[in-house]
C-alpha cells in the first residue's frame, strides 16, 4: 500500500470511528428515554390497578347501602300498612317511632354529606376513581407506544453500526422523536389520541 492509500484508509477508519461514536451516543440516549418510559409506564399501570380496586370497593359499598336501604324501606312500608289495624295506642306509638327511624336511615343512606358515605356520595367517588383509572391506563398505553418506538430505534441504530447504512440512523432518530412525542402525550394529554379517534 502506498502512503496515499494508507492515509485514505486511516481517514476512512477515523470517519467510521466518529460515526460509530455518534451512533453509540444515539443508542445511549434512546436507552435512557426507554428507561424513563418504562418506569413511567409501570408507575401508571400500578396507579390504574390501585384506582380500579378502590372504585370496585366503593361500588361494593354502594351496593351494600342500596340493599340495606331497600330492606329498611320494605320493613317500614310493611309496618305502615299494619299500623291502622292496631288497637293498642302505646304499641302504635312505638311502631310509628320505629317507622320514622327507619325512614330517616333510608334518607341518610341515600345522601350523607357529613360522612360522605351515602349512595349519592359513593357514586360520585366511584365515578371519579374510574375516571382517574382510565386516565392512568391512557398514560400507560402512551408510555408503551413510546417504549416500542425507543426499542425499535435502538435496534435500527445498532443495525447502522453493523451495515453502515446511514438511513437506519436517521430512521432511528425519527423513532426517538416519536417516542418522545408519545411520552409527552402520556404526561400532559393522555386521552389525546383516543379523542382524535372519535
Amino acid at each position: 500500500m502506498s502512503a496515499h492509500e494508507n492515509l485514505e484508509h486511516a481517514e476512512h477508519v477515523e470517519h467510521a470511528s466518529q460515526s460509530n461514536k455518534k451512533i453509540a451516543l444515539q443508542i445511549a440516549i434512546l436507552a435512557l428515554f426507554l428507561a424513563f418510559s418504562e418506569t413511567l409506564g409501570k408507575s401508571a399501570q400500578t396507579a390504574a390497578i390501585a384506582d380500579n380496586i378502590k372504585a370496585s370497593d366503593t361500588w361494593n359499598f354502594f351496593q351494600a347501602k342500596t340493599i340495606r336501604q331497600t330492606s329498611l324501606r320494605i320493613a317500614a312500608d310493611g309496618l305502615t300498612a299494619q299500623l291502622p289495624s292496631m288497637a293498642n295506642d302505646e304499641a302504635k306509638a312505638a311502631i310509628a317511632k320505629q317507622i320514622e327511624s327507619w325512614r330517616s336511615t333510608v334518607t341518610r343512606y341515600e345522601s350523607d354529606p357529613k360522612e360522605m358515605d351515602g349512595r349519592k356520595e359513593l357514586r360520585a367517588i366511584a365515578e371519579k376513581l374510574e375516571h382517574e383509572r382510565d386516565t392512568w391506563l391512557a398514560r400507560y398505553h402512551q408510555y408503551e407506544f413510546a417504549s416500542a418506538a425507543f426499542q425499535i430505534g435502538i435496534v435500527l441504530a445498532s443495525a447502522q453500526v453493523i451495515t453502515g447504512i446511514v438511513a437506519l440512523g436517521w430512521l432511528s432518530g425519527l423513532l426517538g422523536v416519536f417516542g418522545l412525542g408519545f411520552m409527552a402525550l402520556g404526561l400532559w394529554a393522555p386521552h389525546a389520541l383516543h379523542l382524535a379517534g372519535h
